[in-house]
């Protein structure tokens, strides 16, 4: 049996770094973490090693691992990514501020400020081990009972370790020592190594697969999957029937072929490389498509960039001449794309040998978009899908092109600038008691965070524990603290929370959580005192088990709710109410018009107004006291008993129970003639209760000269609910008047009857 390998993780490799660690002789492993670097640098590389090994010593990691040996393993990763020098001095310090006390100033004294915030960033990360060595377990577990919950708890969490690192090298570095955790494990088993490869499996490798180092991401993901998995990983081993040394030389041979028919065929700029699928990237495909080994045809793969649409289909002809065509296993996503707009030709052929090869061929356009836009694979290979308001994936795909243009300069200062500017800081990543992380914008409170987790826990909100200690409620919360809510049993948001100045609530949600609370508590209180005044009214008329709601219907209303409502609100009053109990046979539309305030008019009246009663000529015509109706309103009369029209709005309820009543009686109705006149209108505002409110408001209506011709107000526990009846020139004007109202300090609306 043979296991496909990469070179990096072989236990030789591990026993190599475990023999330097023991018997002193770097100059070997100096030579290959220097690779790459200015000659300026070998001497810091070496005085690197001499202090992180004074310190080290003997000591060992929780994983069994000795220190020294684990550094050692770090820094030769990072050398092969071709990072900077800071960082592969950073990986063989990454552990000495947790073995000495002043280990992070010494580092800085004698390597400069930009190596200690590398390992400071490190030591951050490993801070967060138990949450999320945690957290992945719990998630395996939970996994069947909710799994939509699960991956989204995990995505938070991948984000949260980016989002605590002002450096995304830290991020590198951090999956170089994971991957030398694994190494160690597969040289010296470990019952830790079960919940590593799980916890490396939900969060280090999507990250190296979205970050685009593909040297880490398989290693991660073939040796958790060993760990996890250690017969199926045999199995699909077993069916490797050769080693990855010889597998890797057949896609050397199949690229120099290709190219060589590619050269012939006059496609000259063509770029081809390919590598062998590794074990759980083919595991993943049969448990995907649920097919066995034999149907895997992409164990060996090929990738052709070329210049134009024309090049992609020259190519595919090239290939299907060079191969057989394995039927079936042809795609055309240039004429007809995915739906995330990914485009390739994809094909499988048979290969002389009889063994299988899949090739994609694509412009470098097309490739561009794949990897670093919508299209992105690592999307396609999890699953995953992107929302338009979701940065994570630009700061993703930034990401990526700077590790590929790392390759491309000689001055390593210009990207790595660019790399401490990609921290992901639009969001802050806060951990609840229980271990779970709830993702809010930077800025965002304590009060923030619990009407986050729980819209009740916000409203009883009293006070918040940060990492233990108690803070202000108004403090601003940062990526990886914990944060405990002390709760009230009772009670409600305060409103001092609303006030912008003081800097308890950041976020829309949340402010607007605390106003809904307060205007269901002032609707509550209306309720409350319009069915006090009916039950008081209803004993003393010797009818207190009257059907409420259907007392309400028989006034026009829906529900008794409503019904309490116009009482408190003065829309409905006492004679009204007394009608409907006693049941008279007076009519609906009757009472009503006999009890609303109908200001009744000439007819030299009617026509300053510019009413005109469609097929009659000087009919006696009044607004309607219920709904005001003013020009441009649409409006409809209804021709009343003796009083003859009433001219309501065409919204209006009454008109609308009138009209299900007694259509015949109906009438159009349409302004014409003279309509500069003024007429009266009810505005209604809900306010918070201040002093000077009144004042305020007034001098809004005195400075758009509305003339105010009635007034009522109410206040219940800090809320104000004013009407007034006033007389305006155009519904223009009202609008005006309204949206200026709106901006007077404390209310919440404003609003025409």
């Amino acid at each position: 049996m043979h296991e496909a390998r990469s070179p990096l993780y072989n236990e030789p490799m591990v026993s190599v770094i475990h023999s330097l660690a023991a018997h002193g002789d770097f100059e070997q492993f100096l030579q290959a973490l220097a690779e790459g670097l200015p000659a300026a640098e070998h001497d810091r590389i070496r005085r690197a090693v001499e202090h992180a090994r004074s310190i080290y010593g003997e000591r060992r990691l929780g994983s069994g691992e000795d220190v020294w040996g684990h550094a050692l393993g770090m820094a030769l990763i990072v050398a092969g990514l071709k990072l900077d020098a800071d960082s592969r001095l950073a990986a063989l310090l990454f552990a000495i501020p947790a073995l000495h006390e002043h280990g992070l100033t010494e580092i800085e004294a004698t390597f400069g400020s930009s190596v200690a915030h590398l390992v400071g960033g490190i030591s951050r990360l490993n801070r967060m081990r138990p949450i999320t060595r945690g957290f992945a377990a719990h998630a395996a577990d939970s996994e069947e009972k909710n799994p939509q919950e699960m991956k989204a708890q995990i995505e938070v969490l991948r984000k949260m370790l980016l989002a605590m690192v002002e450096d995304i090298r830290v991020v590198l570095l951090r999956l170089a020592s994971r991957t030398q955790t694994l190494r160690h494990y597969a040289a010296e088993a470990d019952e830790l190594r079960v919940p590593v490869a799980r916890e490396t499996l939900e969060l280090y490798s999507p990250l190296a697969n979205r970050l685009g180092v593909w040297e880490l991401k398989w290693e991660l993901e073939d040796l958790s999957f060993r760990f996890l998995h250690p017969e199926i990983y045999k199995d699909i081993a077993r069916h490797l029937d050769e080693k990855r040394a010889e597998r890797e030389q057949f896609i050397t041979d199949a690229i120099d072929r290709l190219k060589s028919e590619l050269l012939a065929a006059g496609v000259g700029n063509a770029e081809v490389y390919g590598r062998p699928k590794h074990i759980y990237s083919i595991w993943n495909k049969m448990r995907r498509k649920g097919v066995d080994f034999s149907e895997v045809y992409d164990v060996r793969a090929l990738r052709v960039i070329v210049d134009a649409v024309r090049d992609c289909y020259t190519t595919l002809g090239v290939v299907h001449h060079i191969w057989s065509p394995i039927p079936q296993e042809f795609d055309d996503y240039i004429s007809h794309p995915k739906g995330n707009d990914y485009r390739s030709l994809h094909t499988a052929v048979r290969c002389l040998d009889g063994r299988s090869l899949e090739i994609q061929i694509r412009t470098r356009d097309m490739h561009s978009h794949a990897e670093l836009g919508v299209a992105a694979h690592w999307r396609y290979k999890e699953g995953s899908k992107a929302t338009p308001e979701d940065r994570y994936d630009e700061k993703i795909a930034w990401l990526r092109q700077l590790l590929t243009w790392r390759d491309e300069v000689t001055d390593s200062s210009d990207w790595v600038r660019h790399y401490k500017q990609a921290a992901f800081d639009e969001t802050v990543y806060i951990l609840t008691p229980q271990g779970r992380v709830v993702d809010l914008p930077k800025g965002a409170t304590p009060v923030d965070f619990a009407y986050r987790v729980h819209t009740d826990i916000g409203h009883r909100c009293r006070g918040a524990k940060v990492d233990g200690a108690l803070v202000p409620l108004n403090t601003q919360l940062a990526t990886g603290q914990r944060v405990e809510i002390v709760l009230a049993k009772h009670g409600g948001p305060s409103r001092d929370w609303l006030n912008p100045t003081l800097g308890y609530l950041f976020t829309h949600r949340s402010r607007l959580k605390v106003r809904q609370w307060f205007a269901s508590l002032a609707l509550e209180d209306t309720l409350a005192e319009g069915r006090a005044v009916v039950v008081r009214e209803l004993q003393r008329m010797g009818q207190p088990g009257i059907n409420l709601d259907e007392l309400a219907i028989r006034l026009g209303l829906a529900r008794s709710d409503d019904l309490f409502i116009a009482v408190a609100r003065a829309k409905l009053n006492m004679r009204q109410l007394q009608v409907a109990v006693r049941g008279n046979e007076m009519p609906v539309d009757e009472r009503v018009l006999e009890e609303l305030p109908v200001r009744r008019q000439r007819d030299s009246d009617v026509a300053e107004k510019g009413i005109l009663i469609v097929g009659v000529d000087r009919l006696l015509t009044q607004l309607a006291g219920c709904c005001k109706p003013a020009p441009p309103d649409e409006i409809v009369g209804f021709v009343t008993r003796g009083r003859g029209v009433s001219v309501h709005r065409a919204d209006c309820s009454n008109l609308s129970n009138m009209r299900t009543m007694h259509p015949e009686r109906v009438i159009e109705t349409t302004w014409g003639g003279r309509t500069d006149g003024v007429f009266a209108v009810d505005i209604v505002i809900d306010a918070y209760d201040r002093q000077g409110l009144l004042r305020d408001v007034s001098d809004v209506l005195a400075r758009e000269r509305i003339n105010v011709i009635a007034v009522s107000t109410q206040s219940r526990q800090g809320n104000a609910h004013m009407s007034f009846t006033a007389e305006v020139g155009s519904i223009p004007q009202l609008d005006r008047t309204l949206s200026l109202l709106h901006q007077v300090e404390g209310v919440v609306g404003a609003r025409r009857a």
